[in-house]
């Protein structure tokens, strides 16, 4: 009696577990959201905007200073003093380097004292010359007269060129002294390194108490750098594209004037100053099939410096009346492309296309869709043909950043 007392309290237990247990499933149902309501699942939807667009290509760039000054010795001595702070910014005639001016101004002190000797020479020559040129005075009508010989006459002549001849030599030692002169001014002269230019000033490459050479390197560079350039290449197939837009030459300097690049850091960020191309190279490098293109940016501040590296952005080509959905609205399917697209009922359809380039979070379509059809952009997974959804409005990546 026990045991089948105990029976029929197992078998209304399991009951009651098994009636629980559907109560709560009906329960859960119910809470969810649509569940076995048929509601339509959110979507956000964007509209096929149709307008003409500029699509742009990246190059790598190198930055370098508009004006590249080499400071060379010009003599050679040892260096005394560095004048500069390495990295500061110098003017024209600034002093940067000097040399131990003592040989050259020996130099010069001797020059002129050979100058000086060369001048009193010349003197004594002048000198030597208006007398002999007396003789002839006084010989040539004696001679005349018959009251002088023909001979002294001859003699004074003879004695008058020679001094004339002295006289001449005399000169062109004291130009020959001149030049040394001058020589040895400019030497001396070049024993103070100066700038040559507004600019940044490098790194000094040797140090006080060094040997400056002639033949020697740069001692430092000078960089003009606001503007700096940004040298980049193209390949020769985009500078033919290009020069056929822009067939002749004044056609391609104002397009030079008219066109922007923009720069984008090392850190990947965009220079905020834009850019304008300032020429292109006089040829194509032959084994690389590309051309380099100089382009310049402002440089307030000199903040960005030669050597950097960084990518140039510049449109190529304007592309008319583009169709364009957001990439994300865009599905690949073995090799094709196709969107879910939505009727007037906010049905779905799975609508195949064709894609062109992108740009920016955007794709041209070239075939499949037309201006104002609506695509899914956000919830393409949770959906299938002839689905209806709610469509929510897709706000583009940019706008969300302004939002926030």
């Amino acid at each position: 009696m026990n045991r089948k007392l105990t029976r029929i309290l197992m078998a209304a237990g399991v009951l009651v577990l098994i009636v629980v247990g559907l109560t709560a499933a009906l329960t859960r149902s119910k809470n969810v959201p649509g569940a076995g309501t048929g509601a339509a699942p959110d979507v956000t939807v964007a509209s096929v905007e149709q307008k003409d667009v500029a699509l742009y290509s990246e190059w790598i760039g190198t930055l370098d200073g508009f004006v590249n000054a080499d400071v060379r010795g010009q003599v050679t001595g040892y260096l005394m003093r560095q004048d500069y702070r390495e990295g500061d910014f110098v003017k024209t005639g600034d002093l940067l380097f000097e040399i131990d001016p003592r040989p050259f101004q020996a130099a010069l002190d001797q020059a002129e004292g050979q100058l000086a000797q060369a001048t009193a020479q010349l003197a004594n020559a002048e000198a030597v010359q208006r007398r002999t040129q007396l003789d002839v005075n006084r010989y040539t009508p004696l001679a005349r007269e018959q009251a002088a010989s023909q001979q002294d006459l001859d003699n004074a002549v003879q004695n008058n060129l020679a001094a004339k001849a002295t006289v001449a030599t005399a000169q062109a030692q004291i130009q020959t002294a001149q030049a040394a002169v001058e020589t040895a001014r400019l030497n001396l002269g070049f024993t103070r390194l100066t700038s040559p230019i507004n600019g940044i000033a490098g790194v000094a490459a040797l140090q006080v108490g060094a040997l400056i050479t002639t033949n020697g390197p740069p001692v430092t560079t000078v960089s003009t750098v606001d503007p700096i350039k940004v040298y980049f290449t193209v390949s020769e197939s985009e500078y033919l594209a290009f020069n056929r837009r822009f067939p002749t030459f004044a056609e391609r300097e104002a397009q030079f004037k008219r066109e922007r690049l923009y720069l984008i850091l090392a850190d990947g960020t965009t220079y905020e100053q834009p850019g304008y191309i300032y020429f292109a190279d006089r040829q194509v490098d032959e084994r690389t099939g590309s051309i380099r293109i100089a382009g310049t940016f402002p440089n307030p501040g000199n903040i960005l410096r030669p050597g950097g590296y960084g990518k140039i952005r510049a449109a190529n080509r304007i592309v008319k009346d583009a169709l364009l959905v957001p990439q994300r609205a865009v599905e690949e399917l073995q090799g094709g492309y196709q969107v879910a697209l939505l009727d007037s009922q906010n049905k779905i359809s799975i609508q195949a296309i064709e894609v062109g380039e992108h740009t920016g979070t955007e794709w041209i379509i070239t075939k499949g869709l037309k201006a104002g059809d609506r695509v899914v952009a956000d919830g393409t997974l949770k959906v299938r043909p002839g689905m209806q959804v709610n469509p929510k409005p897709f706000v583009p990546e940019s706008d969300e950043a302004k939002g926030r």
